[in-house]
């Protein structure tokens, strides 16, 4: 009889908590605008904060109560995403030109031979407390990987040959979440052009040339012959290191053909920058060869 009573009144008890809870959230109920269900739905959901807020919910709300989407863009989202979103609140969409995250160092295996052994966490930020980590060069990629642990859309991996991350520009959003957790700041925003097609230092060592040719045979060594290759004057070299800007880069990669250690790299085009040279010499020679057949005169090697 007394499990029977004491069943009786915690059922009573669970019956009343749940009425005084269903007319407290009657009562104190917050009516949401039904904009921002809209929006969040057009949003990736990674809560990268690359948007400036705590999340994507955050990014919607806001957005459903601003007077300007002026200073509201979600990289991730893309531009399309945006337009849509624009039309849900009624304001005028804020279209941000595409970025593409680019490494900033090319110190592989073979060209940055480790120096020294760690046993620590497998973590960038720790290793970057030791110095200059497991190799002599204290600018470059120190490959644990934590930018790829921080990337949420799957567009970054380690590469196991050469210890360096690896991003995929089709995947890449521009959110900046790897640039952010990289303790030396080598992982750079840049404008996305068509078919993914960019120019720029994979390098961002800073000390004198012969210093950082022998922690690097990849190294930039400050010696500006890209800028004085460069028609468009997009190259300059500050503290020994060359460095691209991309609002005037014309893509012409006159640069990638003039550096000696090959730390200017091109990447999304049909044709290599090597290719494109060994083309504009067999046209160099063969119009040669033409114009002295017609003056009987023997080529120059």
């Amino acid at each position: 009889m007394s499990i029977i009573s004491a069943i009786i009144v915690l059922g009573g008890i669970g019956l009343l908590s749940a009425a005084i809870l269903y007319v407290v959230s009657k009562r104190f109920y917050v009516k949401e605008d039904p904009r921002i269900a809209l929006v969040e739905e057009l949003l990736p959901g990674a809560n990268c904060g690359s948007c400036g807020r705590s999340g994507c919910h955050d990014f919607a709300c806001t957005c459903a109560t601003a007077a300007s989407l002026d200073n509201l863009v979600c990289p991730g989202a893309g531009e399309e995403a945006m337009k849509k979103i624009a039309d849900i609140v009624g304001l005028a969409p804020n279209i941000a030109k595409p970025q593409v995250a680019v490494l900033k160092c090319y110190g592989t295996c073979e060209n940055r031979p480790m120096t020294a052994s760690y046993d620590g966490p497998a973590s960038c930020a720790m290793l970057h407390t030791t110095g200059s980590g497991t190799t002599s060069c204290p600018f470059g990629c120190l490959g644990c990987g934590d930018c790829v642990k921080a990337c949420r859309f799957g567009a970054m991996y380690m590469d196991p040959v050469t210890g360096l991350p690896v991003i995929d520009p089709e995947k890449c959003t521009g959110c900046g979440a790897c640039s952010k957790v990289c303790p030396r700041h080598i992982i750079e925003l840049r404008d996305k052009w068509p078919r993914g097609m960019r120019v720029w230092v994979a390098c961002s060592n800073r000390e004198k040339g012969a210093v950082a040719r022998k922690e690097c045979n990849a190294a930039c060594i400050g010696c500006g012959k890209c800028m004085k290759a460069c028609p468009h004057d997009a190259v300059s070299v500050t503290d020994n290191l060359a460095y691209i800007d991309f609002t005037k880069c014309k893509l012409c990669r006159k640069c990638v053909l003039a550096c000696p250690t090959s730390a200017i790299h091109d990447a999304g085009f049909p044709i290599s920058a090597a290719d494109m040279a060994a083309i504009a010499e067999r046209k160099r020679k063969e119009a040669e060869a033409k114009k002295a057949k017609e003056s009987n005169v023997e080529p120059k090697d």
